[in-house]
C-alpha cells in the first residue's frame, strides 16, 4: 500500500512537471508568433507615370539613376548601400565613390545590379526603356518631370525621397527652404527690364529653349523675360533637344542676356561654349555689350537639374549679375 501511494505521488509530480513543460512551449510559440508579426517590413507605394513601385521603408541597398534623385539624396543624408553610374556622377555629388558601378546613364549593367540585390531602383528618362527589365529586379521608381509644372513634380519627388526614407521632416524644410530663396529671386528679377535667351552649345552647333522646356525654369519659375516669345509654334511639341539655330538667329532677336549651358562640358564632346559664342555676330548683341552673358554650369543644368542642391545653385547662378 505505502509503495502503491509513493508510486502514484511520483506520477502526479511528474505529470504536473510535464504540463508545466507543455504550458512553457506553447507560450513561448505564441511570443514568437507576435514577434515576427511586428517585425513585418513596412512599405510604401509610390504611383509614377509608368506604374506603382511598394518599396519597404528605409530600404538600405538603393540603385539610383536619376542624378537629381541622388543630388536630393545627399541634401538629405540618406545612408544605405549605393549602386551608381559611377562615370556619370556629377563632381558637386561627392560621398559616392566607393559606391558598386551599375553601368553608365543609358546602358545600366542588369547582371551588376541583379547581383546587387537591390531593395528599390530610382530611373529616369535616360533609362526609360529599360524599366521593365530593372522592374524585375526590384521595385523601380520612374522619376517623372513636367517642365511645364516645375515645382510641383520637384516637391512630389523630394517628398517621395523623404517618405522612403523616413526624411520626411528634412525634405519639407530643404523644399520650403529652397521656395523661400526662389520667391526672393524672382523679386529681383521682376525689376529687371532686360530679356532673356537660353542656348545650348553641344559640337559648335546651338540650340535654343524656349518656356515649358527643359531650361524653362529660366523664364516659368524665375521669372526673366523672353527675348523671343515665338520660339514654339502653337501645338509644337517641345523638343527635349531643343531648336536649333543660327549666329542670325541669336543677332536678330538681340537678347539682352543670354544664358549658355554647354553640353560637351559634360559629354566629352569636343567643342567648348566659349568657342561656339565667339563671333562677330553674337559680339553685336546686347548681351556682349553689356557682359551678359552667363555660362551655366551643364552638371547642375544637364545632368541633375531637378535636385535640391542643383535647383539652389541654379537659382545662384541665374541671378549672379543682379546687383
Amino acid at each position: 500500500m505505502k509503495k502503491f501511494i509513493k508510486l502514484s505521488i511520483t506520477f502526479l509530480i511528474a505529470s504536473s512537471l510535464f504540463a508545466c513543460g507543455s504550458t512553457k512551449s506553447t507560450t513561448n510559440n505564441q511570443d514568437n508568433i507576435t514577434s515576427n508579426e511586428e517585425q513585418q517590413e513596412q512599405t510604401i507605394t509610390i504611383k509614377h507615370s509608368k506604374g506603382e513601385a511598394t518599396v519597404k521603408l528605409n530600404p538600405k541597398k538603393v540603385v539610383v539613376f536619376d542624378m537629381s534623385t541622388l543630388d536630393t539624396m545627399k541634401a538629405l543624408e540618406i545612408d544605405a548601400e549605393f549602386a551608381l553610374p559611377l562615370k556619370n556622377i556629377p563632381s558637386y555629388i561627392t560621398g559616392f565613390e566607393n559606391s558598386i558601378n551599375a553601368g553608365g546613364l543609358k546602358e545600366p549593367n542588369l547582371e551588376e545590379i541583379y547581383n546587387f540585390k537591390p531593395d528599390v531602383i530610382f530611373i529616369s528618362g535616360r533609362q526609360a526603356d529599360f524599366y521593365e527589365e530593372l522592374n524585375k529586379i526590384a521595385p523601380t521608381i520612374y522619376v517623372d518631370m513636367d517642365y511645364k509644372n516645375f515645382m510641383q513634380d520637384l516637391k512630389t519627388n523630394v517628398t517621395n525621397v523623404g517618405k522612403i526614407f523616413n526624411k520626411q521632416d528634412l525634405a519639407e524644410e530643404k523644399y520650403n527652404e529652397l521656395v523661400k530663396k526662389i520667391d526672393e529671386a524672382k523679386q529681383k528679377i521682376n525689376n529687371l527690364d532686360e530679356k532673356a535667351l537660353v542656348i545650348l552649345t553641344n559640337g559648335g552647333k546651338l540650340s535654343v529653349y524656349g518656356s515649358g522646356s527643359r531650361f524653362g525654369f529660366i523664364h516659368d519659375v524665375l521669372g526673366f523675360k523672353q527675348a523671343d516669345e515665338n520660339i514654339y509654334k502653337d501645338g509644337e511639341e517641345i523638343p527635349t533637344h531643343g531648336k536649333e539655330i543660327s549666329y542670325e538667329y541669336i543677332s536678330k532677336i538681340n537678347p539682352d542676356i543670354l544664358f549658355v549651358v554647354d553640353r560637351d562640358s559634360v559629354v566629352g564632346g569636343d567643342g567648348k561654349a566659349t568657342v561656339a559664342i565667339d563671333n562677330e555676330l553674337i559680339k553685336n548683341t546686347n548681351a556682349y555689350k553689356n557682359n551678359k552673358i552667363i555660362m551655366l554650369n551643364a552638371e547642375y543644368w544637364y545632368i541633375a537639374g531637378t535636385g535640391l542642391i542643383s535647383v539652389n545653385n541654379m537659382v545662384d547662378e541665374a541671378t549672379s549679375f543682379i546687383k
